[in-house]
């Protein structure tokens, strides 16, 4: 059977966009929704009653959250020491798919870009005994892929001081990081020449969210795209992001 997962940043916490914000998911009947910047669990709760998931879970100034309409056996959030955010582990009833929600730590910058690194090998390193099987890192990376620019003239004023701060150039390593560890950027393999931006959602100039999958199990990897619709700037400032995974198995 195929998992629809859904990676959605819905910006501070979500209160007061519930409604764009359960029309977009709805739009796209994910399995299973990961939610970064859910920092208030009452608006997961009435995201997941307006979408019609029967199981979700989030925790007060956690950025993790997420519901699913599929049963899942366990859950859990990790948190790395010196990371920012923990990552989420979810894993589906009856599934061989287990899903790891990530947020690493935002801003453009050269010294952030060194903190994302960090977080993410803390990660990689606490998955370790998972890495055989067929699992999924997705969520907001915060950080471009290797070969992708940032025009900082898109950028606010006080992020453009922040690059030119660093020199003016940042190096991007964190993506990297994942690629060497013998993951795929899902959206990159089957969109080769596709921007895939997905921030911020008025004028999208950067690839910050991604789904990645070990490189043995890219045949599992039914689709990958960047969800748009008249609904999603009012939603929030990020676009979501849909993958379809042959989970393996039978769930539900």
């Amino acid at each position: 059977m195929n998992l629809r997962l859904l990676s959605y940043n819905i910006r501070y916490g979500g209160r007061g966009r519930e409604e764009p914000l359960s029309v977009v998911i709805r739009g796209v009947s994910p399995d299973i929704v990961v939610f970064q910047e859910a920092t208030q669990p009452a608006v997961i709760e009435r995201l997941a009653a307006a979408t019609g998931m029967t199981q979700w879970a989030s925790r007060p100034r956690e950025s993790l959250a997420f519901m699913s309409r599929l049963s899942v056996a366990h859950y859990a959030w990790h948190r790395p020491r010196m990371s920012r955010h923990a990552f989420l582990e979810i894993v589906p009833q009856g599934s061989e798919v287990r899903v790891f929600g990530v947020h690493l730590s935002a801003v453009h910058a050269a010294w952030t870009e060194r903190r994302r690194v960090f977080e993410l090998r803390a990660l990689l390193k606490s998955i370790q005994r998972h890495q055989d099987g067929l699992h999924v890192l997705t969520g907001d990376f915060n950080t471009l892929a290797p070969g992708e620019l940032l025009d900082a003239r898109t950028l606010p004023q006080r992020l453009r001081a922040l690059v030119w701060l660093s020199g003016g150039r940042i190096r991007w390593r964190t993506i990297q990081v994942v690629l060497d560890a013998h993951y795929v950027d899902g959206y990159r393999v089957l969109h080769p020449n596709d921007a895939g931006l997905t921030f911020p959602t008025w004028a999208p100039h950067v690839r910050l969210d991604y789904v990645f999958i070990p490189s043995g199990f890219v045949s599992h990897l039914r689709s990958c795209e960047v969800v748009t619709g008249p609904e999603v700037a009012r939603a929030s400032d990020h676009l979501p992001l849909l993958a379809e995974i042959d989970s393996g198995s039978r769930i539900g």
